[in-house]
């Protein structure tokens, strides 16, 4: 089995994070038209049809994302797979509520940091399921607006703790090297 390419483009099929042109759209399950061949030596993020692999889909999401395949030479890049030749072969369900479920997803795999801090602070638990509910209809707007706020506040409390916690450390460790060296200069002075 070949490996899954993707593209994130806008919804009519123009370049969504730069470069210039308009991709033939898939329609009826028959893939679009292969893209016009780039001549010349492929050079990710100057010359070539750039496509994503599965793990680089998260730096590339755009409002619309293909599944896309391409043929002839490939270069791997950091983030990227650049091509001469790539065409798309159909259109993935990626819509305002597939992206705020894959938020919500994204948050909670990141939750149990917070909730270690803060083991009390059930707010941005009760976000994400709020968030879930809107996608599914079940919140209003201003609903959704007061957990995400309730989120962001507990968010910025942690920050500043954190923030602090540093610069107590920072301090500490700052004060106890001063004082050693002038011990140091005190002892080499005698």
């Amino acid at each position: 089995m070949t490996e899954q390419l993707f593209k994130a483009l806008n919804k009519d099929g123009a370049a969504f994070h730069g470069g210039a042109g308009t991709w033939h759209l898939p329609s009826d399950g028959t893939p679009g038209e292969w893209m016009p061949p780039i001549e010349g030596k492929l050079i990710a993020c100057q010359n070539g049809y750039h496509l994503c692999r599965a793990e680089d889909l998260l730096t590339w999401l755009g409002p619309a994302i293909f599944e896309a395949e391409y043929r002839g030479e490939r270069l791997d890049a950091k983030d990227k797979v650049v091509v001469h030749e790539a065409r798309l072969l159909r259109q993935l369900n990626w819509d305002d509520r597939a992206a705020r479920l894959f938020a919500c997803d994204c948050a909670e795999r990141v939750l149990a940091v917070f909730e270690e801090q803060r083991p009390n602070d059930g707010r941005p638990r009760r976000a994400i399921e709020t968030a879930r509910r809107y996608a599914d209809g079940k919140v209003t707007s201003k609903e959704l607006r007061a957990a995400g706020d309730a989120a962001w506040a507990a968010a910025d409390a942690v920050r500043a703790a954190a923030k602090a916690a540093v610069w107590d450390a920072a301090w500490d460790a700052a004060w106890t090297t001063a004082g050693d060296a002038a011990k140091a200069a005190g002892w080499d002075a005698e």
